[in-house]
């Protein structure tokens, strides 16, 4: 009788492991928290469950985290490595260790510190310098401390240490409280303060919806120079902030697919479709547009947008 039950329990066992198994996705996709990636990581799910017949499963991750995940092997693809955001991450992997890679079809995006239109005439700032000044600092005082407040990103995110570094550099860290906190709730702040006529400073990048739906103002900064760009990597170690310096505006950004060089041998069609993949700023905006202004669901707005762009997508497999 003990057998027999010990039998039944070790079966079960064994076809609860089986059924796991069984349920694994094939490719799994990394999704960090900003628009034009989400977008584009519905859309790869989309084509590659649609034209290959693999089961795509979609994981929440920041940049740090997924890449870690696609060396390790529990998650696949990167859908929008930036660089000069992601330098270190791809020092370490995709140079170093050699286990990603980084597609060369690349959109490209620009990134800075915007002000509302508003803002700009009625405080007359046109320059990124103009924040460490005391009197143009409190003309973003919400709270009452003396100091202004400027989002500089959102946590997680490759920019935002180098926004801190960027503002110790100009010297607006003295001036300005630096706020980090998630893009949806910094940019309602945006858009409230743009129907209250109140003055707001905060990051801005493209591929991005931002720009279609307020007049934003770029603020003006030092061309980028390459001499003094020294970014290094944020880490629990103290001293990274203080070795670090980048008192001119950003170089264009890259967007690069990415994705673990195991995937080659596991799911090698998905492989060679993700390294023709290629997405440009406007479409990428468009499609931020969509998910977040016209609030279409993901699944089914990457499902519409697939079946609109069979050219498009049937040249990622050819």
């Amino acid at each position: 009788m003990h057998s027999k039950k010990l039998l039944t329990l070790c079966c079960a066992a064994a076809m609860s492991a089986y059924s796991s198994a069984a349920m694994a996705a094939d490719v799994v996709i990394g999704v960090p928290n900003w628009p034009s990636v989400q977008a584009t990581a519905h859309v790869l799910k989309v084509a590659m469950e649609s034209k290959l017949g693999l089961e795509v499963e979609l994981k929440n991750g920041s940049n740090k985290a997924v890449f870690d995940a696609m060396d390790a092997g529990s998650i696949h693809v990167h859908p929008e490595a930036w660089l000069p955001n992601l330098d270190h991450l791809k020092r370490q992997y995709v140079d170093g260790k050699k286990s990603i890679k980084m597609t060369d079809n690349a959109a490209t995006g620009t990134q800075g510190m915007c002000v509302t239109k508003g803002t700009a005439e009625r405080t007359g700032i046109t320059d990124i310098k103009q924040l460490r000044e005391p009197e143009m600092a409190k003309k973003f005082d919400t709270d009452g401390d003396g100091k202004g407040e400027v989002w500089i990103g959102a946590d997680g995110w490759g920019s935002t240490p180098i926004e801190q570094i960027r503002a110790r550099s100009y010297g607006y860290d003295k001036t300005m409280d630096l706020k980090i906190m998630e893009e949806n709730a910094a940019l309602e702040m945006v858009n409230s303060a743009v129907k209250e006529k109140k003055d707001i400073v905060f990051f801005c990048y493209t591929p991005h919806y931002m720009f279609a739906v307020n007049e934003l103002v770029v603020l003006k900064e030092p061309a980028y120079d390459a001499n003094k760009w020294v970014i290094v990597p944020p880490s629990p170690t103290p001293g990274w902030l203080e070795k670090s310096t980048a008192a001119v505006a950003w170089d264009t950004a890259s967007l690069h697919v990415s994705y673990a060089v195991a995937l080659e041998q596991a799911q090698p069609k998905a492989a060679a479709m993700l390294s023709k993949v290629k997405l440009d700023t406007e479409t990428l905006t468009n499609m931020t547009y969509a998910l977040e202004i016209e609030k279409q669901e993901p699944a089914a707005f990457a499902a519409k947008w697939v079946e609109e762009n069979k050219a498009t997508v049937d040249s990622w497999f050819q």
